[in-house]
């Protein structure tokens, strides 16, 4: 019997079938499960849920003498509720990087902890659950169709010691925007969202020594690290509901065009879409974002870097989608204009891939800070272009991340 209760009703021993409201709302990435820890009945109190669904059946029912809100024996029922609150709260309208950012640092961080409990839970033998990774693809999905920049640039900024679930989240992000770019149907859009997230499951099995050294690896600690598309394949095979599209890109998000990836050394057209567009959006994150090893380089660098190794390493068509889909310059790109003046790009503009809004601060002619700008380089009677990338340190700025994330918001 499935039984709608109030969140005070709750007890240690209940099966909670599933939350009344948005994923976003409660503090779990899991919406089934047993309640075994009296801190988890505290969180779920202390979040904006006040209802939930459990299943008698599977575990401890109300008090007696309690009443619940409302009974059935329908799980389709149930599952029509949250699709109906779900629809009730989901906006897709066009909003600006400074709008969609807010929402969006709420998601990372909710989607952080949920990609946290999904490699622990790999760790620890649990089955992947796609069903309920999927609501997780699905709140992104709708941030990167809100505002693509937003989620995709702070997702960027993670420290070293995040890098690894963080990389899941921004990949899935990434992987949302290209396919949107590419034409792809909503279906195939959240396959590859989905693909994205769970793309690095098998980094879980990789000793953090080798995972977070902050030196070269050797070549013994780097075969290490080539086993883990396997075992990310292996752990999602076991999966429940993992579809063969996800299976594929994390075997395969590592394989060159020119057959000189890893693991099957696959090249050209024996490589399927969705892991071409993988094997781009995952570099694109990997080398813009700090590492243990290393400092993430700018984001336009990065495009450049990525636009010398296409030929052999990315297929021509899905990189240059990529291209369109985050901007020649993207956000958090530092850029010198023909004026002399240097900035941050904040904003992508919808009417050119060489115009977004930036936020001049320097000026290299007096080689001194300005009176802080922003600058719609694709509006009319805007004559200023940008004349190139920069490099900040030259110019002893360091806080580049922080100036375009503030500007942004």
């Amino acid at each position: 019997m499935l039984k709608k209760i109030h969140v005070e009703q709750l007890r240690v021993g209940m099966y909670l079938k599933s939350f009344c409201g948005a994923w976003i709302d409660h503090p779990f990435w899991r919406n089934s499960f047993v309640l075994k820890d009296p801190e988890d009945i505290r969180a779920i109190r202390a979040s904006c849920i006040t209802e939930v669904w459990i299943d008698a059946g599977k575990g401890l029912d109300v008090e007696a003498g309690e009443a619940a809100i409302s009974e059935t024996e329908s799980e389709a029922l149930v599952a029509e509720e949250q699709v109906r609150e779900a629809q009730a709260t989901r906006s897709l309208e066009r909003t600006s990087t400074a709008v969609e950012m807010q929402r969006a640092a709420k998601i990372c961080n909710s989607a952080k902890k949920a990609v946290v409990s999904m490699f622990q839970e790999a760790r620890m033998g649990k089955a992947v659950d796609a069903e309920q990774a999927q609501v997780l693809v699905e709140e992104i999905a709708d941030s990167v169709a809100r505002n693509p920049g937003a989620l995709i640039s702070l997702a960027r900024l993670k420290t070293a010691d995040d890098y690894t679930y963080m990389h899941s989240v921004a990949v899935c992000a990434l992987m949302v925007a290209l396919a949107r770019q590419l034409g792809l149907d909503e279906q195939q859009t959240r396959l590859a969202g989905l693909s994205g997230l769970l793309h690095d499951m098998g980094k879980a099995f990789i000793p953090a020594e080798i995972l977070n050294k902050p030196g070269k690896l050797t070549d013994e600690e780097f075969a290490v690290i080539k086993t883990h598309p396997a075992e990310g394949h292996k752990v999602l095979l076991e999966g429940k509901g993992v579809p063969p599209e996800a299976l594929d890109v994390c075997l395969h998000h590592h394989e060159k065009m020119n057959g000189g990836g890893y693991p099957k050394g696959l090249k050209g057209d024996e490589i399927s879409l969705l892991a071409k567009m993988g094997a781009v959006c995952d570099v694109y994150d990997a080398i813009t974002s700090n590492r243990p090893y290393k400092a993430g380089w700018d984001p336009a660098e990065s495009i450049k870097k990525m636009a010398e190794w296409a030929d052999g390493h990315f297929d021509p068509r899905v990189f240059q989608a990529f291209v369109k889909s985050l901007g020649i310059y993207p956000i958090g790109s530092f850029v010198r204009l023909e004026s002399g003046r240097l900035g941050v790009v904040v904003e992508q503009s919808e009417k050119s891939l060489l115009a977004p809004r930036v936020k001049v601060f320097f000026s290299t002619k007096s080689n001194a800070h300005i009176a802080p700008e922003l600058l719609d380089l694709s509006r009319p009677g805007v004559h200023d272009k940008i004349a190139g990338r920069e490099d900040p340190a030259k110019w002893g700025i360091r806080n580049v991340d922080e100036i375009w994330s503030t500007a942004a918001a």
